[in-house]
């Protein structure tokens, strides 16, 4: 598939490399210049472009950038044709993105999204560590490989998200309409606690959506204060105990 990646931070940056390696046509985008995006981000035959230039031609946009810069790229996007299948990345963090009225009160962030931007987005790959993600994708049905849940409204968009990621080295599960993604986002069972097929729709169905501002904080928080001591491991030990 031809493939843009608007944003090379690290979940952006292995994505242009697992799925060029998979054989699609990838070319990746950030906000500084294509001659900012690391070597090792084309080492599989991505293209580094202008921010301009990864939504043209494109089957599939993954966004993969700061959720409060989604409004500013509108104007990317606006020009898509339909069929385009939008995929965002992104999580509400307030420490980082300052706070969201909307997303406050409750509203499911990729809602948020889809509305800020003016099209239908998919919800994949927000649910993964960038160390789980970069290191950890095995081949299909090798034991224990972990899973990704994807959120849509459109099924077929769903399946060309749920494609991909298997493409990306990890099982894909059907987590609903983009309503319910909410399970899916910072302070869920489901979030970043490497989980598999089977574990999986388990931890979607127990999330309980009061919760998880609260859990989201205190996990960060406990992050902030060991930022630097703490390997992948580790988190995923923190975040399953704190979203349990």
């Amino acid at each position: 598939m031809r493939i843009g990646i608007l944003g090379a931070g690290s979940i952006g940056s292995t994505l242009a490399r697992k799925l060029a390696a998979a054989g699609h046509d990838v070319k990746v985008a950030n906000s500084r210049g294509p001659e900012t995006i690391d070597s090792d981000v084309l080492a599989t035959g991505a293209t580094a472009v202008e921010a301009s230039a990864v939504v043209h031609d494109v089957e599939v946009l993954i966004t993969s950038i700061p959720l409060s810069a989604m409004p500013g790229i509108k104007p990317l996007v606006t020009g898509l044709p339909a069929d385009v299948v939008v995929i965002d990345t992104s999580n509400y963090y307030p420490a980082r993105d300052g706070q969201l009225q909307a997303l406050d009160e409750g509203q499911v962030e990729s809602v948020w999204v889809a509305e800020q931007i003016g099209r239908p987005v998919v919800k994949a790959w927000n649910a993964i560590l960038s160390g789980t993600f970069e290191a950890k994708g095995v081949a299909a049905g090798d034991a224990g490989r972990l899973a990704i849940p994807v959120a849509a409204d459109h099924a077929t968009d769903q399946q060309t998200a749920m494609s991909l990621v298997e493409d990306t080295g990890f099982d894909a599960v059907d987590a609903g309409r983009l309503a319910d993604s909410w399970r899916q986002q910072p302070g869920a069972p489901a979030y970043c606690t490497e989980l598999t097929r089977d574990e999986l729709p388990g931890a979607l169905a127990r999330a309980d959506k009061d919760l998880l501002p609260g859990r989201r904080d205190q996990a960060m928080a406990t992050i902030g204060s060991r930022f630097g001591s703490l390997t992948t491991d580790d988190v995923v030990t923190l975040n399953r105990t704190t979203y349990a």
